[in-house]
């Protein structure tokens, strides 16, 4: 898969967060849609089911032969921001989101011109067995989930 010309993500290991910002040439209106409702965060990330919306919806976020992990949106703030909490370390999952053992990822949209500035800030990896093993393998998928947004969103999907 061809990579978008965005900058990659980084690890901030100070502050334990992992961070990418990028531009898609699309709507900040479509792009929120893109990163909020289910059917649509499922084409480009990993299948997320939710049980109600905005903060406080509860459901599981999972790929192709991997578990499925619990996760809860934390904030909403259409159009502009949304949080998900989520359970993603390796071991044994509890059924429902853990707040001593997850990691939060924010996206926050901003309208620019020629469409929207993405930025993903995951933080919260002090609270993980391996922060280093966790944000390096974050930083990775952030970099592959977020191209594969950005081509569908430019794409005309």
């Amino acid at each position: 898969m061809d990579t978008t010309p965005n900058p990659k993500a980084v690890i901030d290991a100070d502050s334990f967060t992992v961070r990418r910002t990028i531009h898609i040439n699309a709507p900040r209106d479509k792009v929120w849609r893109t990163v909020t409702e289910p059917e649509l965060v499922s084409q480009w990330f990993g299948e997320l089911t939710l049980t109600g919306t905005g903060a406080g919806a509860l459901g599981s976020i999972g790929w192709p032969g991997n578990r499925r992990v619990p996760i809860r949106v934390d904030a909403f703030d259409p159009p502009s921001l949304v949080s998900y909490r989520w359970c993603n370390e390796e071991g044994p999952l509890p059924d429902a989101v853990d707040d001593e053992r997850s990691t939060v990822f924010t996206f926050t949209l901003e309208e620019v011109p020629d469409g929207t500035q993405l930025t993903v800030v995951e933080s919260g990896f002090e609270h993980v067995t391996d922060p280093t093993g966790l944000m390096s393998d974050h930083r990775g998928g952030w970099d592959a989930e977020l191209d594969k947004l950005v081509q569908l969103l430019e794409g005309g999907a």
